[in-house]
């Protein structure tokens, strides 16, 4: 079995004094794709944006490979070998693609030649609008610009908050194929995702959240084939 990555203990996240997150625990083992699954509220945004050192922490453990990261800034959590694709994909409207793609390594120091390659070989329709300003692109380039930026600090994690929001059906296919070709190049992945069914479908290990609370886990397989899951996120 892989080794743990992430580890979550006892995890607690406050706004004001509207607890968000209710101490939840769980891991993400190297080398996986874990999700987290449901309704809006639940307090998986939070999750993300605490681990990524966008939130502090009201209790609880975050660790990455071993290392207590708990209250870490961003830049040290990037340093550290994790990155946060968010919400709303956040890119830079009036910087070019090429541009974003270079503030995405803002931290590095070497030569991005052969990453800047690699992310065009992935999403090739960026590479035919390098030098066109992000925001005229359309919502599914920019979220493909989003994820690309995201992979060029080189992560061991990549985080991704609602990948597929707004997206066509057909993008949305396209979406989740990257993902699990970044996987499949060695990136673990933790992703929340509104589409349970196609979420379930690829991860290794789900989780599903409910007001602050993790309430049930398994595989993604497992979970597709849990009753509850089905009414409440599946449709069926």
């Amino acid at each position: 079995m892989s080794d743990v990555i992430l580890s979550i203990k006892d995890l607690k996240v406050k706004y004001g004094g509207i607890e968000a997150v209710k101490g939840i625990s769980f891991d993400v083992r190297e080398g996986e794709i874990v999700t987290l699954i449901g309704a809006n509220g639940a307090g998986k945004s939070s999750t993300l944006r605490t681990i990524a050192g966008l939130v502090k922490p009201a209790g609880g453990s975050i660790s990455f490979k071993g290392e207590d990261i708990t209250g870490a800034d961003p830049t040290e959590i990037v340093k550290r070998g994790i990155t946060l694709v968010p919400e709303g994909r956040r890119i830079f409207a009036d910087l070019t693609v090429l541009d974003n793609l270079r503030i995405g390594a803002y931290l590095r120091h070497d030569s991005l030649k052969e990453d800047i390659e690699w992310v065009y070989s992935l999403f090739p329709r960026l590479a035919e609008r390098s030098w066109q300003a992000g925001g005229t692109l359309s919502g599914g380039e920019q979220q493909m610009l989003a994820v690309a930026r995201a992979l060029m600090s080189r992560p061991k994690l990549i985080m991704m908050d609602e990948p597929s929001l707004g997206l066509a059906p057909i993008i949305v296919r396209g979406i989740f194929d990257i993902i699990r070709e970044i996987n499949k190049r060695g990136t673990t992945i933790l992703l929340i995702e509104q589409n349970a069914n196609m979420a379930l479908q690829t991860a290794d290990t789900g989780y599903v959240m409910e007001t602050g609370r993790i309430t049930l886990s398994g595989t993604g397989e497992e979970l597709l084939r849990n009753e509850a899951v089905q009414a409440a996120y599946l449709g069926t």
